[in-house]
């Protein structure tokens, strides 16, 4: 088995002891589980943001530890000020996320996405009871008709859904609920980046989804590349969670890229 394959069998087993454990309808009472859900698609359409969707990561299976000291509140705090959305890991084998990490994020009013493995509607329930406004449908892992029903079942939650793609015979997931469309720009069986073939499959993606990078993305000149070809947002956390002071290195970006817009 491949890593993503390793990851989405530990995570069928996690959630079925998550479901026997704490039933749908305890979710449903949580407080953040009715609160009015922002919208990350007219977050990444405001040209006063940055298009950045700003992640908070601790580890990865490629990277191993990226930051294990970092505070999950003061650097999404410091994001949320020119992010167009957050991004919190809340798988904890592989990643060294929480659900707590997000509900701690919660404190900042921009849209946040639930970064996880989504491969039941459960895990839905708890982003909306956790706080999240987005959910996140990975398409290597995902039959279409997967896609569909939980994208309509989050919809109907009131939540957007992030598709992840990663090549181009995944374009068949993309359905009426996918509105933000992803491309990662990481191969998730090499882990190998290649941007030109994002770029060539952003071209087959209709106009009327709004286009995200992710994965890769460590310079200015790759959100203007990215731009140039029609995308809205750009998935960005390692770049700056590798760094001893996270907060510092996200700002540092943002007024390089704002000296880059400038006329």
């Amino acid at each position: 088995m491949n890593i993503l394959d390793t990851i989405i069998a530990h995570k069928r087993t996690e959630v079925a002891a998550r479901k026997a454990g704490t039933p749908a309808s305890a979710l449903e009472k949580q407080d953040g589980f009715n609160r009015k859900v922002l919208s990350l698609k007219e977050f990444l359409l405001n040209d006063a943001r940055t298009g950045i969707i700003a992640e908070f990561k601790r580890k990865s299976p490629s990277k191993g530890l990226i930051n294990g000291t970092a505070d999950v509140v003061e650097v999404t705090s410091a994001y949320a000020k020119h992010a167009s959305g957050l991004s919190v890991l809340t798988d904890e084998n592989f990643f060294g996320g929480s659900t707590a990490d997000l509900i701690a994020a919660r404190v900042n009013q921009i849209p946040i996405l639930r970064k996880d493995f989504i491969v039941d509607e459960y895990q839905i329930l708890e982003a909306r009871a956790m706080g999240a406004d987005v959910i996140l449908l990975i398409a290597a892992c995902l039959t279409p008709e997967e896609v569909k029903r939980l994208a309509t079942f989050a919809t109907q939650l009131g939540l957007e859904v992030l598709l992840e793609l990663h090549d181009e015979e995944e374009l068949a997931h993309i359905c009426d609920e996918t509105i933000l469309v992803g491309i990662n720009n990481r191969n998730l069986k090499t882990f190998k980046v290649d941007i030109e073939r994002s770029l060539a499959m952003a071209r087959r993606i209709p106009d009327n989804r709004i286009k995200i990078a992710e994965s890769g993305i460590s310079a200015v000149e790759n959100i203007l590349l990215f731009r140039n070809n029609g995308f809205r947002g750009f998935l960005i956390g390692e770049n700056f969670m590798k760094a001893a002071d996270p907060a510092k290195a996200f700002e540092d970006f943002v007024q390089e890229l704002k000296a880059a817009k400038a006329p």
